[in-house]
């Protein structure tokens, strides 16, 4: 299906506006032996997709189709994976081959995995977590546990929002099935193992610009991007042709802030996310009635379960939103008759802490997919077998 999908989209075309930048760095990684120091003007990246690309393209522009094809492996391995833990939760073969058929087939799976972007690696390592997680607690294993906290720390270096999960790596102190100090062990484990992920990063990140920086200094732009006047621009939006203004029209006010900061001596990656997230936090509270409805539809633009419709033709809003609105009352549907009810609380607390993080920061309906659609199919496919 992924094969299939990139074949239509084109094995060579780049669509994602991201995929330059992280072209970019694998091709420093390969050729220099180094990471940019920036990957954009204001940031970089973290490092997890631009190594894999460097591996499998050796940096080189020609070889576009070995990462695609590369994306589409691994779009394929998170329906494996979401398949096993669908087995796992509800115990039922039937019901795991449906949740692996329908992350196979699912449009916005099968869409992210032909372009060069990160999500496909970044749902791997997300899954790999969630199952090695669920492996440790029903066999009170310190292998999975340590093998969850290391898959989360990957998935974290591959999208950095990922870190506002690590608290549920403590999970296990709540399974009753659970001794105490049986669960404070497999937890310790389960950190250990995502500190001793992160660890080489955040030291390099440390001896280069002597700040701590545990992935990227992306999020300062991020925060600002999303509280500040530009994203109430943002949401006015109506056509392309209107947010390809509004796209050169804040890049030009962040080259123009940047240049500022660099005035300033705030030079170090760490000083200048500071200083954008600083921009971002005063017009928030400048403004307090306009920042807490800019929240609102940073929620509802979150949830909805339709795209972009001045981005997207018509049909396809109307399609994926009528199919997003199925799953959505399946999912219902799964959760409330789930026999596990601490796996089920535990999904419910990724969709929520996932939620939040984007909302305090920035929302992009791509962003939502690979965090909720895979709990979404799991749900939704028991919920449709109940049915």
């Amino acid at each position: 299906m992924r094969l299939a999908a990139t074949a239509v989209v084109g094995f060579s075309s780049l669509r994602f506006g991201d995929a330059g930048p992280y072209l970019f760095a694998a091709s420093e990684i390969a050729q220099h032996g180094r990471y940019p120091d920036r990957t954009e003007a204001y940031f970089f990246r973290p490092p997890a997709y631009p190594l894999l690309l460097a591996a499998v393209t050796g940096g080189r522009a020609d070889r576009i189709p070995a990462a695609k094809v590369a994306n589409a492996l691994l779009g394929a391995a998170a329906a494996v994976l979401l398949a096993a833990l669908s087995a796992r939760i509800f115990g039922r073969r039937g019901i795991a081959l449906a949740a692996g058929a329908a992350a196979a087939v699912f449009p916005s799976l099968v869409l992210l995995a032909t372009d060069v972007q990160s999500e496909p690696l970044f749902m791997v390592f997300f899954l790999l977590a969630g199952l090695f997680l669920l492996a440790a607690a029903d066999r009170a294993s310190p292998r999975a546990a340590l093998a969850a906290g290391v898959a989360l720390g990957l998935a974290s270096l591959t999208r950095p929002s990922a870190l506002v999960l690590a608290p549920l790596l403590a999970a296990f102190v709540l399974d009753r099935r659970l001794a105490r100090g049986r669960a404070l062990g497999l937890t310790a484990a389960a950190l250990a193992g995502f500190l001793l992920c992160l660890a080489p990063w955040t030291v390099r990140n440390a001896l280069r610009f002597h700040e701590l920086i545990p992935v990227s200094d992306a999020g300062g732009v991020s925060l600002y991007a999303g509280n500040s006047a530009w994203a109430h621009s943002f949401y006015r939006v109506r056509t392309r042709e209107e947010y390809l203004r509004w796209l050169d029209d804040f890049d030009r006010d962040l080259k123009a802030h940047l240049a500022q900061f660099d005035a300033e001596g705030k030079t170090s990656p760490a000083r200048r996310s500071a200083a954008y997230a600083g921009l971002g936090i005063d017009e928030s509270l400048a403004n307090p009635a306009a920042s807490a409805g800019l929240l609102a539809r940073k929620a509802w633009h979150w949830v909805r379960p339709y795209p972009t419709p001045w981005f997207w033709p018509a049909p396809v809003v109307a399609a994926v939103g009528a199919l997003y609105v199925g799953l959505y009352v399946l999912t219902a549907r799964g959760l409330i008759r789930a026999p596990r009810r601490g796996v089920t609380a535990f999904c419910l607390a990724v969709l929520v802490l996932s939620m939040a993080a984007h909302v305090a920061l920035q929302v992009v309906w791509r962003y939502r997919v690979p965090y909720w659609d895979p709990i979404l199919l799991l749900y939704g496919t028991f919920g449709a077998a109940r049915r």
